[in-house]
């Protein structure tokens, strides 16, 4: 038996607002997209901001595709220790969902 997958915001607003939700898709490919920032330091910047919100299914996530992006294990420490040095311990502690399997 598999077991049932949250409802995500996405799937609420592609059910209620399936047009913003396109809108949004759209502006987080964009944003995400290689420029003067790589998408794998964007992508740990987003996790930065994940822990520093306590978002801890986020940083886990957020870890998850930054790996796929190429980040190596340094690079998501590294990172962990600048969400400590602005967010203090709650940072820290969130950011190590980073390593959660």
């Amino acid at each position: 038996m598999t077991t049932p997958r949250p409802v995500t915001w996405q799937t609420i607003l592609e059910t209620h607002v399936p047009g913003l939700n396109k809108q949004i898709a759209e502006l987080r490919e964009s944003v995400q997209a290689d420029g003067a920032l790589s998408a794998k330091t964007k992508t740990l910047m987003m996790m930065l901001c994940d822990a520093l919100l306590a978002h801890a299914d986020g940083v886990a996530n957020i870890a998850r595709r930054a790996r796929s992006l190429g980040a190596s294990e340094e690079e998501i420490a590294e990172t962990l220790a600048v969400a400590f040095l602005m967010g203090g311990l709650p940072g820290l502690v969130t950011g190590a969902n980073a390593f959660r399997d």
